[in-house]
């Protein structure tokens, strides 16, 4: 049975062909001997003369019954032309000499109406049959839905077509699009290609690339990017796929930080350095510096999701692995040329280190151990050039390396002592602001050599000999 708008059949039902079955049309070729005798079923359409339902001229008498049902209005007759009904290729099979080869005057047919549904599709339809006036039947998905089943059944190609052609082309609600869905078994691939391509995505990856661009769009080229960063940010929490997510961040993340990486080696390359009087190369390096600015800056807000969204494991991998890039910046930072051209790099680099670094002090990425060194060791002397660089030091950037600090500290506490030792003497910068401002280091010294000076026997204490 084909579903109607109001469910899905089956499994097994939805995997049936439209072809002519010979067991169901001699289901419909035997109507019961009472025909004639029976009354009329006071649902019974208007008669047109010479038409639909006309008594005077039919040559087709059929009974529709509605299957499981005893009620006496759960049939009814009606008055039909052959010459209509050949129009689809269910009834042209039924009533061809084959199928009723002694045929009575008028033949006598009976159509099954699946239980729970009315008699109005098959009205409808069976009305069609003689009006082929689509456009005035089909004004609303609604409609659609319901004659499409019965088209199917039927065989009626045209009113198919029409159906599929009016769904193709109208919106639908989530439970409309529910409906659609069901019926797509039934109907063939080259009928309803355009139907199935609004549905079903054209590869494994469409999703995936459409969230791509969403990205790009949100940080690359929309005007009004602020509004479209939060909205895209909507959409990627709400997906969902986290695997997806996760791929498609990963893609965008790359890609910015590699163009930020060529930009600043770029303006970095001391054989390529601004110079007074080369008015030209002054001006590509001031191209370099501030596209670094916006990619950093978009960098920070992909940073910012792949945490939020917990995918951020490959960021803090690629991040800890940036040596290079750390080198260019502490080389960048030195020239006091980039703070009239790009001031907010620096802290836009120490935002997506922060950022980074906190998700794995707390433990929302798990790092491995050698990228939890790695990560300090890199990005630790990138935080002391930006905090020696700039005097006054804006209270903004103070509290930003200040938290930096503090989350290197922590990371650097879950090292073994022999790393630990190391990154804790590059920390000591963290001390020249004044001794009573930097508990943080006291903390983490006296964390060390609590650890360094704790008894050897203190570990072998419980162990048996």
């Amino acid at each position: 049975m084909i579903p109607s708008s109001s469910g899905a059949g089956d499994g097994a039902t939805l995997k049936r062909k439209r072809v002519i079955s010979t067991t169901r049309l001699s289901s419909f070729s035997d109507p019961p001997e009472t025909l004639a005798d029976d009354p009329p079923s006071p649902a019974t359409p208007r008669p047109i003369p010479g038409g639909f339902n006309d008594a005077a001229t039919a040559d087709v008498l059929l009974r529709l019954e509605i299957e499981d049902s005893s009620s006496s209005s759960s049939s009814m007759d009606l008055h039909l032309h052959s010459s209509a009904l050949r129009r689809c290729r269910y009834f042209a099979t039924l009533l061809s000499d084959r199928w009723l080869p002694e045929s009575p005057s008028p033949a006598r047919l009976t159509l099954k109406v699946p239980s729970g549904r009315t008699f109005d599709p098959h009205l409808s339809a069976l009305n069609l049959l003689y009006t082929l006036d689509f456009p005035s039947t089909l004004l609303s998905v609604s409609d659609a839905l319901d004659l499409l089943p019965v088209a199917l059944e039927l065989l009626f190609d045209d009113l198919v077509r029409a159906c599929v052609r009016f769904l193709e082309a109208v919106p639908w609600t989530d439970d409309e699009e529910d409906g659609v869905v069901a019926l797509l078994p039934f109907l063939r691939h080259d009928e309803s290609a355009d139907l199935r391509a609004r549905i079903h995505p054209e590869g494994p990856t469409s999703s995936e690339e459409m969230l791509h661009k969403l990205i790009y769009s949100a940080i690359h080229s929309h005007p009004k990017v602020a509004n479209v960063k939060a909205f895209v940010a909507k959409l990627l929490r709400d997906y969902p796929s986290r695997d997806s997510v996760r791929r498609v961040l990963e893609r965008a993340f790359l890609h910015r930080l590699a163009t930020v990486k060529d930009l600043l080696g770029e303006y970095a390359n001391p054989d390529f350095r601004v110079s007074g009087d080369n008015d030209e190369t002054e001006a590509i390096q001031r191209l370099n510096l501030h596209g670094a600015v916006v990619n950093a800056r978009h960098l920070l807000w992909l940073v910012e999701r792949m945490i939020e969204l917990r995918v951020g494991d490959t960021a803090v991998k690629e991040w800890s692995e940036q040596a290079s890039l750390a080198s260019d910046l502490q080389r960048t930072f030195r020239d006091d040329a980039w703070q009239n051209i790009a001031p907010g790099l620096s802290s836009l680099m120490m935002r997506c280190t922060c950022r980074l670094a906190n998700a794995v002090a707390a433990g929302s990425i798990l790092a491995s151990r050698q990228v939890r060194m790695k990560l300090v060791k890199d990005w630790l002397p990138v935080l002391n050039v930006c905090r020696d660089i700039v005097s006054p030091m804006p209270s903004g950037h103070k509290m930003l390396y200040q938290e930096l600090e503090e989350t290197f500290l922590r990371i650097i506490s879950t090292l073994p002592m022999s790393n630990a030792q190391e990154l804790l003497q590059q920390c000591l910068s963290f001390s020249t602001r004044n001794v009573d401002d930097c508990p943080h280091l006291v903390s983490a010294f006296n964390t060390w050599f609590r650890r360094a000076n704790r008894p050897a026997q203190d570990e072998n204490k419980n162990n048996p000999s």
